[in-house]
């Protein structure tokens, strides 16, 4: 009887320790089976808390003080191109509408993996469609219906102010950059229609936007692959740690990426240039802006760009690209 209540005291007092940590702030960690009893999980989950701090073992806790508000992300779809000025073909060789499927298809998901586990942020999809065929459309809408995700669909050839002396990849790319000038508050995800996302995708972005911003005390921009060339040259770059990835500074990216709402302000310039094409590169305008504030790519990739196999900013290295390719194959929409 006697070491039942010992046993009873010890639970008592454990849990009234637990209670206190948890309302002093404080996480405490069982370094023999690695449980968090003050966030009932485990180590190896996420234990990041979204807007209020991001958690690190061993590293300990950033108190943030960047907080995400909401995301606005621009998908540009266009089914009949295959690779944009290019003749190659594209890894997996499919039809250029099933990239775009399940380029969304990733994308959604990812939003509601995101909205399933962590505190609710406003999400919003747009998808900015560039003349493709009625049928894929159709198949979009569909797809959109499935998830409870604030969604729109706008036709680039409808739309009034469209410039047909423009080349209509850079006139897609523009009025992206006027909708979310226009609509956005906060975060801001330009995303082109071959970049197939992993389902922590947004997660990672909005919980290590916080982190990083946070830490430099500033704004920052976010890539979501990690391309090849980067391995190319062997070139210094700082690294620093985000939610579930490493991510290092980058100075180019294609016309994939995240930015905030001040920094889009802030650069306007840039972007309008970016969206003339008058540049060669064409993403020229978009890197001097990588040269003044800090953009970051991680490692391993959150996406992968399904490019032709031997394209510099193509696939990334050591992901498993089928596995990825496979996980947003459409059935019936």
């Amino acid at each position: 009887m006697k070491k039942i209540h010992i046993k009873k005291k010890n639970n008592f007092l454990k849990k009234f320790f637990i209670k206190l940590c948890r309302n002093l702030g404080y996480e405490i960690i069982d370094q023999n089976n690695f449980e968090i009893p003050t966030l009932n999980k485990n180590a190896y989950d996420n234990i990041s808390i979204i807007g209020k701090k991001s958690i690190s073992i061993p590293l300990g806790e950033v108190k943030i003080k960047r907080k995400v508000t909401s995301l606005n992300i621009f998908l540009r779809t266009c089914s009949k191109v295959k690779l944009w000025k290019q003749n190659k073909e594209r890894i997996f060789e499919a039809d250029k509408n099933e990239y775009a499927l399940r380029s969304l298809n990733s994308i959604l998901n990812s939003i509601q993996y995101f909205k399933n586990n962590f505190k609710h942020i406003d999400i919003k999809i747009s998808v900015i469609d560039d003349n493709s065929e009625k049928y894929f459309l159709k198949e979009i809408d569909l797809l959109l219906k499935k998830f409870n995700i604030h969604n729109e669909i706008i036709h680039l050839e409808k739309d009034n102010t469209f410039d047909k002396s423009v080349d209509s990849n850079f006139e897609s790319l523009r009025k992206c950059f006027f909708l979310a000038k226009e609509n956005s508050e906060d975060l801001i995800y330009f995303v082109e229609d071959d970049y197939i996302h992993d389902v922590i995708s947004i997660a990672e972005m909005i919980g290590t936007y916080e982190r990083i911003a946070t830490q430099l005390n500033k704004e920052i921009l976010l890539c979501p692959a990690d391309y090849p060339y980067l391995y190319a040259n062997c070139t210094p770059t700082y690294l620093l740690l985000g939610n579930k990835r490493h991510w290092r500074k980058t100075e180019q990216s294609l016309g994939t990426f995240l930015i905030s709402k001040k920094n889009l302000n802030l650069y306007w310039e840039n972007l309008m240039r970016f969206a003339s094409g008058k540049d060669d590169p064409a993403e020229l305008a978009l890197h001097s802006i990588y040269n003044k504030e800090p953009c970051f790519s991680p490692i391993p990739s959150l996406a992968i760009h399904c490019a032709n196999i031997n394209s510099i900013y193509g696939i990334s290295p050591n992901i498993n690209w089928k596995k990825l390719w496979e996980e947003n194959e459409l059935n019936d929409t």
